[in-house]
């Protein structure tokens, strides 16, 4: 197993909760409520912009121009990623303003200051351990989501969302991140830490299945 697959393995009831949360399970069926998915899109374009701050963070604490470059194909992705999320609210009428104005929901603060402050406390091992869930997650989710392949999606009505983290650009981002967190595990990882880390790894998970969480909390709310 891989160091992903290990925390992975270390923690699989807050594992579970994450990718197999109702709203997953919902937006794979197709009968999550639009504005489930709304709630959950505009907060997730915020949240973005934090996870870009923490690939900004990667580079500033990176000894290695290898880790610098892998912070910047990091940076990279995630911006790519936000023209999803501005593809999609377009569509309802929110602009890139209006996204950017939008006051942050207390899970998005959450799971995002601790990610950074995951990173800006300890190392870069600490860093990626963090952002795992998110990152490679993601993938494991649109992957799941279409077993058959995006086109056997047909008319599902979130098939972009779901051919975005299903699709192989994004996989090669999650198999990317894999290999740099063993690369970074080779160098830093070692029996004493291994506790913290996996406690790392279940604290983003659970994080990961609030967010989930206030995307359907927000689609009832008055």
């Amino acid at each position: 197993m891989d160091v992903f697959e290990r925390l992975r393995a270390a923690a699989p009831d807050e594992w579970a909760r994450y990718v197999e949360h109702p709203f997953v399970r919902q937006l794979g069926d197709g009968t999550l409520p639009e504005a489930a998915f709304r709630a959950y899109l505009v907060q997730d374009y915020l949240f973005l912009i934090q996870f870009a701050r923490a690939y900004a963070l990667a580079a500033y604490k990176s000894r290695t121009t290898e880790d610098i470059r892998a912070a910047q194909a990091g940076l990279a992705a995630i911006l790519d990623e936000t023209e999803l999320h501005i593809r999609l609210c377009a569509r309802w009428g929110i602009g890139v303003d209006e996204l950017a104005a939008t006051p942050e929901e207390a899970a998005t603060v959450a799971y995002t200051r601790f990610v950074l402050d995951c990173g800006a406390a300890g190392d870069l091992l600490d860093l990626h351990v963090a952002l795992a869930p998110c990152v490679v997650g993601y993938a494991v989710i649109g992957e799941a989501l279409a077993p058959d392949g995006v086109a056997a999606l047909a008319d599902h009505p979130y098939r972009e969302w779901i051919g975005e983290y299903a699709g192989q650009p994004y996989r090669a981002v999650a198999a990317r991140a894999r290999a740099h967190l063993d690369a970074l595990a080779a160098r830093s990882l070692t029996e004493a830490r291994w506790p913290d880390l996996v406690a790392t790894f279940a604290a983003a998970s659970r994080l990961e299945a609030d967010f989930w969480q206030m995307g359907l909390d927000r689609s009832v709310s008055p």
